[in-house]
C-alpha cells in the first residue's frame, strides 16, 4: 500500500519508528495529485517545492525531538476559502483571483504550530454558496467515484482530495452542510462542529451566524485528531467559546451499549431515495445490534428549514460581500463613464458568478426596511423554533441518526441550472447550522451505481465525543471506509 493511501495514526507510526519520512508522505502524496488530478480538479493551487520544504522541516523537527504529535510532517489540504499568508486565496471567485494574503487564519496557524505539511488549497463553490462544488469559478471537481457525478459542496474539493488520496485529511467549512454533504458523496468523514468550538477568525465569511470550520479525514479516527488540533478558544474571533476542548479520541472506545440514539421521523419521508434511506435505517440497526437503544423522534419545523436558511444565509451574505468594491483589495474593473458607481458595477458584475449575485439580491431585499420585519425577523423567530426541536428532541437521546442528502450524488449539470431543485436538497442539514450543533457524516453504504451513501450524526451543543463514540463503533463494525475508488 503507497503512502499517500494509508491514515493519520498508521503515518504517524511510521514516522516516530523512522520507517518513513515526511518527505516520502509528500513525494507520494505529489505522485498521487500528479496522477488524478487533471480528472478529479480537486486543487486550485499546489506547490510541490512549498509543501517539501515544510516536510523536511518536520522531518528535522522530530530528529530533534520537538513538536512531537500525531500531525508533524503529515500533508493536508485546505479549502480555498483559509487565508493562507503568501498563498494564494481566491475562495473559488474571480474577484479574488489574485489575492494573497498577508496572514494566516487562526486554524491555518494552528494546524502550522502541529508542523503539518500544507498540500495546497482545494476547489470549492464560489464564496461556498453551493451544494456541488459546480460553482467553482475555476471550473467542477469530479467525483472520485464517479467522475460525472457532483463531489457535493461546497467543500468538494477538501473531500474528493482526501478520498482520492491526494492528501492525507484536509480542512472545509460548513454554512448549510458544506461538509457533511461532500463527505457523504465522497465516501469520507467529515465533522462540522459545534457553533463556536473553532475558530472563524481568517475563514472569508459568507453567513457568519453560520459558518463553521471542520476536517475532512479518511476515518472517524482522522476526524478526531485534526478537530483536537484546530478547536479552541480563539479572542480575535467574537463568536469563539471559552470552553475546553476534550480528548476527542478517548472518546472512540467502540462501546454504544446503553446510548439512546433517535430517528427523526421528519427525515424519512415520500418522495426521498428509497435506497438512501434504507441504508441509513440498516446503519441504526447495525448500532441496535451493538448496544444502542434506537427510538423514533419528532423535529416538527423541519419542514420551515430551507426557507429560513435562504433568508438569513443570503441577508448575512449580502453584507459580508459588500467589502468587494474594487477599492481595497481583488479585482477591480474600470468602466465607462468613469465614476466610482460604474467601476463598483463592473467589478461585481465581472468578479461574482449568477448564483452570488442572486443570493446577494435576496439577501439584499429581505434586509430592505419594507421587508425586514416579513422576513428576515420571522426567519430568526423560525429558527428559535428550530433549536427548540432539537433540545427536546436530545432531553429523549443522545444522538440522532439521519440521511445526509435526500438523494444519491447526481451527475454533473443535473441541477445547476434550476437552484430551487439545488437548494431543495439541502433539506437535511441546513437545521444542525441554523441549530449551531455540531454533526457528522461517515460512508454507511453504497448504491447499485457503486456511489456511497453517508449517514449523519447529531448531538447537542458541545457533545462531539458523543458522536465520535457513535461513529467510531459503527466504523470498526463495518466495512465501507476501507472502500477506495478506482479511478
Amino acid at each position: 500500500m503507497r503512502l499517500c493511501e494509508l491514515a493519520i495514526p498508521e503515518l504517524s507510526t511510521m514516522l516516530a519508528k523512522g520507517e518513513c519520512s515526511s518527505v516520502d508522505i509528500t513525494r507520494s502524496v505529489y505522485e498521487r495529485i500528479r496522477e488524478v488530478d487533471d480528472k478529479i480538479h480537486a486543487y486550485l493551487w499546489s506547490n510541490e517545492e512549498y509543501a517539501l520544504s515544510q516536510a523536511g522541516e518536520a522531518d528535522r523537527l522530530r530528529k530533534a525531538g520537538e513538536k512531537l504529535n500525531p500531525l508533524l510532517g503529515i500533508p493536508v489540504g485546505l479549502k480555498d476559502i483559509f487565508l493562507t499568508k503568501g498563498v494564494p486565496t481566491t475562495c473559488g471567485s474571480k474577484i479574488l483571483e489574485k489575492f494573497v494574503p498577508p496572514f494566516d487564519s487562526t486554524v491555518v496557524s494552528r494546524l502550522k504550530e502541529k508542523g503539518v505539511v500544507i498540500t495546497g488549497k482545494l476547489n470549492m463553490d464560489e464564496f461556498a454558496m453551493g451544494s456541488t462544488t459546480e460553482g467553482s469559478a475555476f471550473g467542477p471537481t469530479r467525483n472520485p467515484w464517479g467522475l460525472e457525478y457532483i463531489p457535493g459542496g461546497s467543500s468538494g474539493g477538501s473531500a474528493a482530495a482526501v478520498s482520492s488520496d491526494m492528501c492525507i485529511a484536509s480542512l472545509g467549512t460548513d454554512t448549510g452542510g458544506s461538509i457533511r454533504q461532500p463527505a457523504a458523496c465522497c465516501g469520507v468523514a467529515g465533522i462540522k462542529p459545534t457553533y463556536g468550538r473553532v475558530s472563524r477568525f481568517g475563514i472569508i465569511a459568507y453567513a457568519s451566524s453560520l459558518d463553521q470550520v471542520g476536517p475532512f479525514g479518511k476515518n472517524v479516527r482522522d476526524a478526531a485528531i485534526m478537530l483536537e488540533a484546530i478547536a479552541g478558544f480563539d479572542p480575535k474571533d467574537s463568536t469563539s467559546v471559552k470552553i475546553d476542548v476534550p480528548k476527542y479520541t478517548d472518546s472512540l472506545t467502540g462501546e454504544v451499549k446503553g446510548l439512546k440514539i433517535g430517528l427523526p421521523r421528519e427525515y424519512f419521508v415520500e418522495g426521498m431515495d428509497k435506497e438512501v434511506a434504507d441504508t441509513v435505517k440498516a446503519a441504526a440497526r447495525t448500532l441496535e445490534k451493538l448496544g444502542a437503544q434506537v427510538i423514533e423522534v419528532s423535529l416538527p419545523h423541519t419542514e420551515y428549514c430551507i426557507a429560513t436558511y435562504y433568508i438569513i444565509a443570503p441577508s448575512e451574505a449580502s453584507s459580508n460581500l459588500a467589502r468587494y468594491d474594487g477599492v481595497r483589495y481583488g479585482l477591480r474593473v474600470d468602466a465607462q463613464p468613469n465614476s466610482l458607481l460604474s467601476m463598483y458595477k463592473a467589478t461585481r458584475d465581472r468578479g461574482f458568478s449568477a448564483e452570488v449575485r442572486r443570493r446577494i439580491i435576496i439577501g439584499t431585499y429581505t434586509l430592505s426596511a419594507g421587508y425586514y420585519d416579513a422576513y428576515y425577523l420571522k426567519a430568526q423567530k423560525v429558527r428559535t423554533l428550530i433549536r427548540k426541536d432539537f433540545e427536546e428532541a436530545f432531553k429523549k437521546c443522545d444522538v440522532l441518526i439521519t440521511p445526509v442528502l435526500p438523494t444519491h450524488p447526481y451527475k454533473l449539470g443535473t441541477k445547476i441550472n434550476d437552484p430551487l431543485e439545488m437548494y431543495l436538497s439541502d433539506i437535511f442539514t441546513v437545521s444542525c447550522n441554523l441549530a449551531g450543533l455540531p454533526g457528522m457524516v461517515i460512508p454507511c453504504g453504497f448504491n447499485k451505481d457503486n456511489l456511497p451513501v453517508g449517514m449523519q450524526l447529531l448531538a447537542s451543543h458541545f457533545q462531539e465525543q458523543k458522536i465520535f463514540q457513535t461513529a467510531y463503533a459503527y466504523e470498526q463494525n463495518t466495512e465501507w471506509h476501507k472502500r477506495k475508488p478506482k479511478i
